[in-house]
């Protein structure tokens, strides 16, 4: 059952951009749902960020500079967090591997899976101290068998495939489900002694 397409669900809002990072995200989030349908006129119940991938890409060659300082790239996330849980409830998605044989993408940006690791621990470290819910993905997708089949031969955005399959991990989320009034699908039945 895809809870999220009840009648009667809260309204999350997937806060996340092609090619954008902290800064512009940061730029631009208030104004981001305000035309969108039943959103013009209220805030969503829910954001679910998605943000840093396109942080993590070095410029030029392999060892080119950062797009952002890690450090920088810190301090956006706890202040757009802070702003953020201001509003509405946040929930945080973590960065999805990338396939370094391709690289680079647009024939000037290099990713490194050990890059949006490292980036991916920052951000989780910002949502434990601002107390909003992160669901780390980097390494469960790699544990994946097939995850690079999930990947769009950029090298860097996830297809169908990959996009369905946090879809599914989302539905059985306990943070979302809770949020939602809903208890998890899968908990146990309890025995009686």
């Amino acid at each position: 059952m895809d809870w999220m397409q009840l009648p009667l669900a809260p309204v999350i809002y997937p806060l996340g951009v092609r090619g954008d990072g902290i800064e512009r995200i940061a730029a631009r989030w208030r104004h981001e749902w305000s035309c969108r349908g039943e959103l013009r006129r209220q805030h969503p119940d829910g954001l679910l960020l998605s943000v840093g991938l396109n942080d993590t890409a070095r410029i030029g060659r392999i060892d080119g500079r950062p797009q952002l300082e890690p450090d920088a790239f810190a301090f956006g996330v706890s202040q757009l967090l802070a702003e953020m849980r201001s509003v509405t409830n946040v929930f945080v998605l973590g960065l999805t591997p990338v396939d370094e044989h391709v690289m680079p993408f647009a024939e000037c940006l290099w990713y490194s899976n050990k890059a949006i690791a490292a980036t991916e621990s920052a951000l989780a470290e910002q949502c434990r101290e601002a107390n909003v819910p992160f669901y780390a993905l980097h390494a469960e997708i790699q544990a994946q068998t097939d995850w690079l089949q999930w990947i769009e031969p950029d090298g860097i955005h996830l297809n169908t495939i990959g996009h369905s399959w946090i879809h599914n991990a989302l539905q059985h989320w306990p943070p979302l489900l809770n949020w939602a009034g809903l208890s998890p699908l899968n908990t146990p039945t309890p025995i009686s002694s």
